[in-house]
């Protein structure tokens, strides 16, 4: 397994912070302004990428509204996967428009392509990363096309078994894709938490000896957040500039607020794991001095012996350690000692 990926110059793996991808998805709503208030606000809140959906209603599905293709529960009830789609998808014109946008904003930005049409559209556009959507994981021949074009890929895998994500793996692969992060997902919309079993996050990574992630659903931090300490190096999150907007992934994406703390929490998750350290830190190494010692608490006379009522356990620091607290009661005292010292092994009678 690679240490790291590079997308666009910014490298990507356990040893750098984690990389957060803002999901522009369907929550453009069908204006591209709104689609370059994201950008802007994604690129405010400090998000490494913006990720779009390249499809259209034509592309990844079909006008029909036989039982099938009828959405029952959930966010879209009542739509047809063609009317979803229609309403929902990113125009093909509008890609090259996001690209500029993106490059005035400095900031990253690749997409999920649904077909090979998809993909010819964003290596015109120079693209400099693929992502595959968890639906799409079973889809080898497309995996193989966006393999071919040598960018790094990205894939979720939501709803995947194991031997559909190895097959998805292996077929990435063997058709020459070298740079390979695989994310866990839940395909809820929104996921619930619980449902989100991250160990399997260090799983995935050991299993198919790949970088791991994770694509998460869930609508607030708390998931990818812990998500670092797992492993995740990269994050992918939708995001909205409202919550409450009525597009199709509104609902469940994070607001630009939210994001700004999701870039803030997890960079300070992944700084908070460090390595396996026994040592005192460089934070600690000043209070040392307040840990408990044992100290003279009443005056004591030449020769008097030691007790539980002159000598004591308490802080600062600067007497001898509690451990030897049983060996110095009922000795006796070689000088006359203050209330207040510091006890030391060389006022010992011995």
């Amino acid at each position: 397994m690679n240490k790291y990926i590079t997308i666009d110059g910014r490298k990507i793996g356990p040893d750098y912070a984690p990389y957060i991808i803002a999901e522009l998805s369907a929550n453009h709503n069908g204006d591209i302004n709104r689609a370059y208030k994201i950008m802007e606000e994604a690129k405010k809140a400090g998000a490494d990428a913006i990720k779009l959906q390249s499809y259209t209603h034509e592309t990844i599905t079909m006008d029909c509204d036989s039982e099938e293709f009828q959405i029952h529960g959930g966010l879209w009830d009542g739509q047809t996967l063609y009317e979803l789609y229609k309403g929902a998808h990113m125009p093909w014109e509008w890609h090259e428009l996001l690209f500029e946008k993106a490059k005035e904003l400095d900031i990253t930005i690749f997409s999920s392509p649904f077909d090979f049409t998809a993909v010819d559209l964003l290596e015109n556009l120079n693209a400099p990363a693929y992502k595959i959507a968890s639906f799409e994981l079973i889809d080898l021949p497309l995996i193989a096309r966006v393999a071919k074009t040598g960018k790094p890929m990205i894939m979720s895998t939501g709803m995947a078994n194991k031997v559909e994500i190895q097959e998805a793996v292996d077929c990435a692969r063997s058709n020459g894709c070298e740079q390979l992060i695989v994310l866990h997902c839940v395909s809820g919309y929104p996921a619930p938490a619980e449902q989100y079993n991250l160990r399997t996050i260090a799983d995935i990574s050991e299993r198919f000896d790949v970088l791991s992630g994770l694509s998460d659903h869930t609508i607030d931090n708390a998931t990818a957040v812990a998500s670092v300490v797992l492993g995740a190096c990269l994050i992918e999150k939708h995001v909205t500039l409202d919550r409450n907007g009525g597009g199709a992934d509104d609902s469940f994406s994070l607001e630009p607020k939210e994001l700004a703390q999701l870039c803030k929490d997890t960079k300070t998750a992944w700084q908070s794991m460090g390595y396996v350290n026994y040592e005192r830190t460089e934070a600690e190494k000043g209070n040392v001095k307040f840990r408990r010692s044992l100290y003279i608490v009443k005056d004591i006379a030449e020769g008097e012996k030691f007790t539980s009522d002159n000598v004591r356990s308490i802080r600062p620091g600067f007497g001898l350690a509690p451990k030897y607290y049983d060996e110095i009661i009922g000795k006796k005292s070689n000088s006359k000692l203050y209330r207040g010292s510091p006890m030391k092994a060389e006022y010992i009678n011995n």
